[in-house]
């Protein structure tokens, strides 16, 4: 947690830690711990603490980048020059046009650091339904980076252009034919051909459970 540059911006604003507590949501204890860098916000307290501090997430977590200005929430930037340390949660319609997302979007999304290396257009979705189980179970989130090559094996977001959002597969390319491919050996419809009909989003590249 930036602890240093936490506690002054809330400064900067004028806010007490009572106040920013009840802002936010949670105890004055625990934003006085965030400021001491003894724990740090996560998920929807991140989300929050960053909405009434007026600044971007990620620069909270590691000091990275700057204060969003004012008018930080009007659609006036692409998602990239959001993105610094932390990652949104997005729905799956929204990421069949990641590139198209709002900033108001993305800002209102809840945010998670990423345990690997990664590009900052890197999002997150939640696993749904059970095509992709035991490897990956519903409910669990995955990291998609669209600037990972997508090749042979890679488990896969794509866009398929005949719906409106976005699907999870395994990526197989043989003998210069593309197949999207279901982890579930039971889905009645284990393998897709990619025929022009599909355009990669990105690669998943590690994933977490919510407890």
């Amino acid at each position: 947690m930036n602890k240093n540059k936490f506690a002054e911006r809330r400064k900067e604003l004028g806010l007490t830690q009572a106040e920013t507590a009840r802002a936010v949501g949670v105890s004055r204890v625990s934003i006085g711990q965030w400021e001491k860098g003894e724990t740090s916000p996560k998920g929807e307290n991140l989300h929050s603490l960053a909405k009434v501090l007026k600044c971007d997430p990620g620069w909270l977590l590691n000091g990275q980048g700057s204060p969003l200005p004012e008018g930080f929430d009007k659609n006036v930037a692409p998602v990239h020059q959001l993105l610094h340390g932390a990652f949104p949660l997005i729905s799956w319609v929204q990421a069949g046009d990641w590139s198209d997302i709002s900033l108001t979007a993305v800002h209102e999304a809840d945010h998670y650091p990423c345990p690997v290396k990664c590009s900052k257009n890197t999002f997150l979705l939640k696993v749904m339904g059970r095509s992709m189980s035991p490897v990956f179970n519903e409910g669990e989130l995955i990291f998609v980076d669209p600037e990972v090559q997508a090749v042979d094996g890679k488990y896969v977001v794509a866009r398929l252009e005949d719906e409106n959002q976005a699907t999870f597969k395994q990526l197989i390319i043989e003998d210069g034919h593309k197949f999207l491919q279901a982890a579930n050996p039971n889905w009645p419809t284990p393998i897709q051909p990619i025929n022009g009909n599909c355009t990669i989003v990105g690669v998943v590249i590690s994933s977490m459970r919510l407890f």
